[in-house]
């Protein structure tokens, strides 16, 4: 009876940090049923299928870039000069920039949705906030982010960036939507499903009614951290089985990938204080398997390139777009090394990008590790996600 004791006691708990904590005080604005005013920050290509997906729904929306000569272009002609170009976009949809706007204009919508990638959010954030007056009374719009990525040099996640330049109430009310949504599938009207979670429900609920269609399904979750983590880490092994591909290699060695991928990152995710259950969702492995498995991923592009021989350099300087995963690949050999949790794929991925390893010697070395358990996750989780909560004032 004693060791049966002693047993469970010792057994460790992984639920979520985030999991705790339920908020019913919405700090947004209430949103209109219908025909809301949604300024969608970021002319990319992902910025400019929700843009459209929310247009066609018959919501007004502002589509903000930082290029004057994209919003003159769309204006005229209703296209955009890079991303999609053949593509009409919805009537309803008025480029702006490519100076950021002002406080007027900010108040008077209903919605923010943040498309910047996550190494120019903290700089945009900080301007922003000046014009949105946080710590007044005025009620907020829902801010909406649907960037992936680690910063470099913070190591931070998109919702600590918000905190340390909005505050931690608009952290807590931020809401963040991941999942397999490829933009040319998404603007064609292709079914869709995406993630969509935040630490206070009534915004996720906001949001998921905001952007829901028969041809877009959203499902809201309460793990932000998880959902953040999915989305970043999944570009990771996207460059891994690109990589995998441009060296020849066929489809059980992409598997492999995938499913040991999975299992880093939920080893990873476990260990930062996110629930292991946002990895088996859509944001983990149903994004994972869509980029790791299509040659419309960029980031699966660039570790095609580099299994072809190309360098690095050259791939980023021709690739005509960002791909996350080569500067997240930083962040998380910091986070993995300061957690002490085993990621090999993601290790040499660093490797390759960064210290100049030959793919086939990171292939290689990989097959050569000894065996181990498949499937352990770590005995201690949360340090990074309790220094958060503590921050968001949890």
């Amino acid at each position: 009876m004693l060791a049966t004791r002693v047993a469970r006691h010792r057994r460790p708990s992984f639920r979520s940090f985030t999991s705790t904590f339920r908020f019913t005080m919405p700090t947004s604005k209430p949103q209109p049923d219908s025909e809301s005013k949604v300024l969608v920050l970021g002319a990319g290509n992902f910025g400019c299928c929700l843009a459209d997906h929310l247009g066609d729904s018959e919501h007004r929306v502002y589509l903000w870039s930082r290029e004057a000569e994209v919003v003159k272009h769309f204006n005229i002609h209703r296209k955009h000069l890079k991303y999609l170009p053949e593509h009409n976009f919805s009537k309803n949809i008025t480029a702006v920039g490519p100076e950021l706007p002002g406080a007027d204009f900010l108040h008077g919508m209903d919605v923010l949705l943040f498309a910047i990638p996550t190494q120019f959010l903290r700089e945009n954030l900080t301007i922003l906030n000046r014009s949105l007056n946080i710590d007044g009374n005025t009620k907020l719009p829902l801010l909406i982010f649907v960037n992936k990525g680690i910063e470099v040099g913070t190591n931070a996640l998109t919702l600590e960036i918000i905190a340390d330049t909005c505050g931690a109430s608009v952290a807590r009310a931020a809401t963040f939507i991941s999942g397999p949504s490829f933009a040319k599938e998404i603007i064609l009207r292709r079914p869709t499903s995406v993630s969509v979670a935040s630490m206070t429900e009534a915004e996720a609920n906001k949001t998921t009614n905001l952007f829901h269609e028969p041809h877009f399904r959203c499902y809201t979750g309460s793990d932000p951290i998880g959902l953040e983590l999915a989305g970043a880490l999944k570009n990771v092994y996207a460059i891994a089985a690109g990589m995998s591909d441009g060296l020849g290699y066929e489809n059980n060695t992409r598997a492999m990938i995938i499913t040991r991928g999975l299992a880093e990152m939920t080893c990873i995710g476990t260990a930062y204080g996110a629930s292991p259950l946002t990895f088996l969702g859509l944001a983990g492995v149903g994004d994972l398997f869509l980029t790791c498995s299509s040659s419309s991923s960029r980031n699966y592009t660039v570790g095609y390139r580099l299994g072809k021989g190309e360098s690095l350099q050259t791939i980023i300087s021709t690739l005509g777009s960002v791909a996350e995963g080569v500067s997240t690949a930083k962040g998380v050999k910091t986070i993995i090394d300061k957690l002490g949790v085993s990621a090999p794929i993601a290790e040499q991925v660093y490797e390759v990008l960064y210290n100049g390893k030959e793919t086939q010697t990171a292939v290689r070395e990989l097959m050569d590790m000894p065996p181990s358990r498949e499937l352990d996750l770590p005995p201690q989780a949360g340090g990074p996600a309790r220094q958060l909560m503590l921050k968001l004032g949890l």
